[in-house]
């Protein structure tokens, strides 16, 4: 989870909210001032160093004191602030805020079992503290238990319902609960607070979207990105609605950002060859799939649409490589077929049969997916397939009808019977149901 409140704000918070009190004394004065004047320049080690020459009479000062501890976490310095913090918790007074800078510390030093006992500590204080609610509710979202993490967000809500990290918190799991209204009223609430919060605006774009109003998302989205110009998601989701709105170029110039800032993430590659591949850019779709496969080795459909190109681009062996890959990710009938076609297009039928026994091992004998394969293994006799065309007339499954046709139609091409051929090519196309990959080779096998 995001947090959208860091411990320099809360410093500042602290500090200039005690300066009154602090400086009532004259003798005061110029500590205040040098503490203010580092605080101001972001140079947080020099402002824990002055506590070094703290006047006496402020020595013992609570608010000083939690000031301190807050900037020793700030600087990284998590035992010296646990000293601190240690002590203000045996006042009444700072206990409460004692213990949550002591949370922020056992997160930072990964200390489970003291966060627990902190945490435990705060809700037995207040069962609605924020800072313990948040924290339950963040170890719930990063489980992918939503609607856990939901109810602590809420509990932490009825604790302060102005609360910013509880309110970006209920949003997205109600977000991804599809509670789309009550979400949208957290990020509005949010951004009412706070109309800097980029991830809000982000948010708040993903609604309009799935409204389809992508014209609002985009304007979202934009808002986000002049806030956060350098985080990599907001310009996905920015290619995401101009693709969405019909502005291809647009999407392609977010998706090339997307990939300039984070090269070593695969999704705006996958998205960015999507459209390279549908505007028939078949070499730029090849080189962002092989990105895709080099960021992410087990997305295996990059494997299949490597494996497509190459097929259509007559390069049999690049084409078995890639769908020998995808088959060894996520073994299917539909790539095995395409593998002992490359061998068949090499008139390689020695490597063709031994890969077709392998694959006929595990099938039931009397499936239509063993029967084509035994079909491409034993390359007739005449009227072989006669067996397969009874079980196509017969299927109720649209997608595999229109796969298995099409991989009669590419036996008959690979027989040299292209009348044949285009026949079952044109039945698969008649579908209108391209939910298979097979169908974007059976338009390509009607163009020959």
């Amino acid at each position: 989870m995001n947090k959208k409140t860091s411990v320099l704000t809360l410093i500042f918070c602290i500090f200039f909210a005690a300066i009154p009190l602090f400086a009532q004394n004259s003798n005061n004065i110029s500590f205040v001032e040098s503490l203010q004047n580092k605080l101001e320049s972001g140079d947080i080690n020099g402002a824990i160093s002055l506590y070094d020459s703290i006047p006496q009479n402020l020595a013992n000062d609570l608010d000083l004191k939690m000031l301190k501890a807050s900037l020793l976490i700030s600087a990284g310095r998590y035992n010296e602030a646990s000293d601190v913090t240690q002590e203000l918790a045996q006042h009444p007074d700072t206990q409460k805020d004692a213990l949550e800078l002591d949370a922020q510390i056992a997160t930072a030093t990964k200390n489970s079992q003291k966060l627990k006992t902190v945490i435990n500590q705060l809700l037995a204080l207040d069962p609605y503290n924020p800072t313990a609610n948040n924290i339950l509710g963040d170890q719930q979202a990063l489980r992918k238990k939503y609607k856990l993490a939901a109810n602590y967000y809420r509990k932490a809500l009825a604790g302060d319902s102005q609360n910013m990290d509880s309110l970006f918190g209920f949003g997205l799991m109600t977000y991804y609960l599809g509670d789309l209204k009550t979400s949208r009223t957290q990020f509005e609430t949010l951004l009412k607070l706070d109309p800097y919060n980029a991830s809000a605006w982000a948010y708040m774009g993903k609604l309009a979207a799935d409204e389809e109003n992508f014209l609002q998302a985009t304007q979202y989205i934009q808002k986000a990105i002049e806030l956060e110009s350098d985080n990599y998601e907001f310009y996905i989701d920015l290619g995401q609605y101009n693709r969405s709105r019909g502005k291809f170029s647009d999407a392609e110039k977010a998706w090339t950002k997307a990939i300039e800032l984070n090269p070593k993430y695969f999704l705006p590659y996958t998205y960015r060859a999507g459209l390279y591949d549908e505007q028939n850019r078949l070499q730029e779709a090849l080189n962002d799939y092989l990105k895709v496969v080099e960021t992410n080795p087990k997305y295996y459909f990059a494997y299949e649409e490597i494996g497509i190109l190459h097929f259509h681009l007559e390069n049999w062996a690049e084409a078995r490589k890639f769908f020998l890959k995808a088959n060894s990710v996520s073994k299917q009938t539909s790539y095995q077929l395409m593998i002992l076609a490359t061998y068949l297009k090499e008139k390689n039928l020695f490597e063709a049969k031994n890969f077709a026994q392998t694959c006929m091992k595990t099938l039931d004998r009397a499936s239509i997916d063993y029967l084509m394969i035994r079909l491409y293994h034993d390359q007739g006799p005449f009227n072989a397939e006669n067996a397969i065309i009874k079980k196509l007339d017969s299927e109720t499954d649209k997608n595999k009808k229109g796969k298995m046709t099409y991989y009669l139609a590419l036996y008959y091409e690979l027989k040299g019977s292209d009348r044949v051929a285009r026949e079952y090519y044109s039945q698969v196309t008649k579908m209108q149901t391209p939910m298979f990959f097979e169908y974007r080779l059976a338009e390509w096998g009607l163009l020959k």
